[in-house]
């Protein structure tokens, strides 16, 4: 653990939930052993942080293992029919109360958090990180809104190889598949404008900045690493969390025409004496 860290900062007891998309990531077991909420959660820990994650979800007393969900847990769709019988009645309705106790706990975790993170990359098609997200914000909550740029470079090369190799067939079913995915480009990250005045101008990032901290907390180099080096973030999460430890943030006022303070950042002090 880094000794530069400090737990007596405001960060310490805060309680933190990370939202982010599960179910159509590339890889459900690489995103639970070593994706971005492991490292973030390293991060926000070293401050004396409470850390909730959707991956490692809190035991329930008295329900023994309510909510848990794994790397499988995305196989309950396959049991999914659109079928107007009675059976497709019975296994619509048994999917939808299997995923029941998931969304009832992780929304419990939103609940009771100070603030959230949320990584919301525009490629990946996602449904409980927005309900996490508009809760979050019904409640008045901080939601720091992580766009990081998306780009396709195995794209590109494709399309490179098959201009100057002359298969024209093969570039034609390319750009029918670009159109069907469909694949979208967003080199800037900008997040979708219903998400702007949703979260509020002073708390969106384009990256974590994970660069800064992977030597002190010891993270082997990879492809989070990769997409930064070539995109360095103008404005990474990371460095902003560790400033939060020793300063409240500042919204921008319009009417004021300046920063003034922002009441949604309230961490409770829960020690108990």
């Amino acid at each position: 653990m880094p000794k530069a860290h400090q737990k007596d900062g405001f960060l310490k007891n805060a309680r933190v939930y990370l939202s982010g998309p599960m179910d159509f990531v590339a890889s459900r077991a690489e995103e639970k052993k070593s994706g971005w909420r492991v490292r973030v959660g390293q991060f926000l820990k070293s401050f004396g942080a409470t850390v909730f994650d959707p991956w490692l979800k809190p035991k329930v007393r008295g329900l023994h293992e309510y909510g848990r969900e794994d790397i499988t847990t995305i196989k309950l769709r396959e049991e999914w029919t659109f079928e107007s019988t009675e059976d497709g009645t019975k296994t619509r309705a048994r999917c939808a109360e299997a995923f029941w106790e998931t969304m009832h706990i992780d929304l419990r975790m939103v609940d009771i958090s100070d603030f959230v993170i949320a990584y919301c990359p525009t490629n990946v098609y996602s449904v409980g990180t927005p309900h996490e997200i508009i809760v979050a914000r019904q409640q008045h909550k901080p939601v720091l809104f992580v766009s990081t740029p998306v780009v396709f470079p195995a794209l590109d090369e494709l399309e490179e190889h098959l201009t100057n190799s002359g298969d024209h067939k093969g570039k034609n079913l390319l750009v029918k598949l670009v159109n069907q995915v469909p694949i979208k480009p967003n080199p800037l990250g900008i997040p979708s404008l219903w998400y702007m005045p949703l979260i509020g101008g002073e708390n969106f990032f384009d990256g974590f900045g994970f660069g800064s901290y992977r030597k002190k907390f010891d993270w082997s180099f990879g492809p989070s690493d990769e997409q930064e080096k070539l995109h360095h973030p103008k404005r990474p999460i990371l460095p902003f969390l560790e400033g939060l430890n020793h300063q409240l943030p500042k919204r921008w006022s319009r009417s004021q025409d300046k920063f003034v303070q922002d009441d949604d950042w309230l961490l409770l002090e829960l020690d108990q004496q």
